[in-house]
């Protein structure tokens, strides 16, 4: 009888295979985000007001009229430079815990709420709406969320770390 057929080898294959199969798409949400946070906090148009129109205030300016949450763009463009910071620092952060698997599931949560809300702002008008990056990337983060990081990260290693903690053995009470 071959090895896969008695559980051996090709059952440990698999059971690693399925182990690891969000790793691929975690290491890539997390190196995107990261860049994209960089890039970002990097760029001089970004932080600028108005007057540049590639700046996130002429940005969202330029998305307000025809997007779902619009009365909501308002708030941020009452403080664009803090919203932009957020967002950006947001997406570095969101990276960073995907990329080391550190509050795993938080890190994927923040992934689906900036993707959530460049899809209602900037691809909301981008027809037909699979054309639309952000849609794919907020999709591409609910397994993440789903499952959490558990391996080969630092959620994994912190829960190795809480199961393998000595009991600790109370000392009697000595009158």
């Amino acid at each position: 009888m071959s090895e896969q057929g008695t559980g051996g080898r090709g059952a440990g294959l698999r059971e690693q295979g399925a182990r690891y199969a969000l790793l691929p798409l975690r290491i890539f949400l997390g190196i995107t985000f990261v860049y994209a946070g960089l890039d970002k906090l990097t760029d001089s148009h970004y932080l600028a007001g108005l007057g540049d129109p590639l700046s996130f205030a002429a940005m969202t300016q330029g998305v307000k009229s025809g997007s779902p949450i619009g009365p909501l763009l308002d708030l941020a463009l009452k403080a664009p430079t803090a919203f932009a910071l957020a967002i950006a620092i947001g997406e570095l952060a969101v990276g960073l815990g995907a990329l080391f698997g550190l509050l795993g599931r938080v890190a994927a949560f923040g992934g689906v709420l900036l993707n959530l809300s460049f899809f209602l702002t900037v691809s909301w008008q981008v027809h037909p709406y699979y054309l639309g990056n952000d849609l794919i990337y907020l999709m591409a983060w609910v397994p993440l969320v789903l499952a959490g990081t558990p391996f080969l990260s630092l959620d994994g290693w912190l829960a190795a770390r809480r199961r393998v903690q000595p009991a600790q053995v109370l000392e009697p009470v000595r009158p």
